[in-house]
């Protein structure tokens, strides 16, 4: 079954992962958080969250205008991102009050730029469609804990995606990038970040559901598995689960990219609970 698959194996690896950690406890208060997500005809963010058995809400871009939303939520926003003047107003409002938002792709320009310009822009060389290879920045804690030095993501790009430009170098935070994209467009971030009043805005290139990997050497065509015994503390157990689990078809590039995208979604509501619990103690 190719990606489907390997969104499923993707989130049982990040459960066994965070047993493994002190996080665990934590990690499985973000699976009651209140997410709306905005549909798309290019992107579709809600089949990762299916894959995680994660509730959410779904709406189309023109129900923003009336559906309520509250800080206390987290806003996924698919490409291309098409809302209305008053959405934008209401996103801004809703960011600014203490909510979270994550957007992809073309939603740069039809949402990032008109509710909170002076951050990020599209600069204006669009991609090919091709995969490329992605690095973690920094050291979040986190993201650390599901993603490793030794690993090697890769991140679908499609046809025409936007290259991020950073403005305001002071308060965006670069969490993901690709010196391959840099080389090819002359922006380097795949995923970023910025705080905006209460809340907290985040932006990656491309599309959040991946439709495809790319092999690039030997581990690359393996079984999905053998990713799993790369990433978790193996047992006869673990590896029966993951023999079964994971289909003839699916390799480890598939997995390893799924995984990735998987583990920032939890990373975006990770961050949302603190949050809260920051403010109400």
């Amino acid at each position: 079954m190719g990606m489907p698959n390997a969104y499923k194996v993707a989130n049982e690896m990040i459960n066994d992962k965070m047993r493994e950690s002190d996080r665990y406890d934590d990690f499985m208060k973000i699976k009651d958080a209140d997410v709306v997500i905005v549909s798309g005809c290019y992107d579709h963010i809600q089949n990762v969250f299916k894959a995680a058995d994660m509730k959410y809400g779904l709406t189309p871009p023109v129900g923003l205008d009336k559906v309520q939303i509250n800080p206390e939520q987290t806003i996924f926003i698919n490409c291309p991102g098409k809302i209305t003047n008053l959405g934008i107003r209401k996103i801004s409002h809703f960011v600014n009050e203490g909510g979270f938002l994550f957007t992809t792709d073309w939603a740069l320009t039809n949402v990032i730029e008109k509710a909170f310009p002076g951050y990020i822009k599209y600069n204006n060389k669009p991609t090919r469609d091709e995969v490329v290879k992605v690095e973690i920045v920094g050291n979040d804690p986190f993201l650390s804990t599901l993603i490793e030095n030794r690993d090697n993501p890769l991140w679908w790009l499609e046809g025409s995606s936007y290259p991020i430009e950073v403005i305001n170098h002071d308060n965006v935070e670069i969490l993901v990038k690709s010196s391959e994209i840099r080389n090819k467009y002359g922006q380097s971030p795949v995923f970023v970040t910025f705080p905006y009043g209460k809340g907290k805005v985040y932006h990656m290139i491309s599309h959040f559901y991946l439709q495809r990997s790319e092999v690039r050497d030997s581990r690359g065509v393996k079984s999905g598995s053998f990713y799993a015994s790369e990433k978790l503390k193996m047992n006869s157990a673990k590896k029966n689960k993951y023999a079964s689990m994971v289909d003839s078809d699916t390799n480890v590039a598939e997995v390893e990219s799924a995984y990735t995208s998987t583990a920032i979604i939890n990373k975006i509501l990770f961050d949302k609970k603190k949050s809260w619990f920051k403010r109400n103690g």
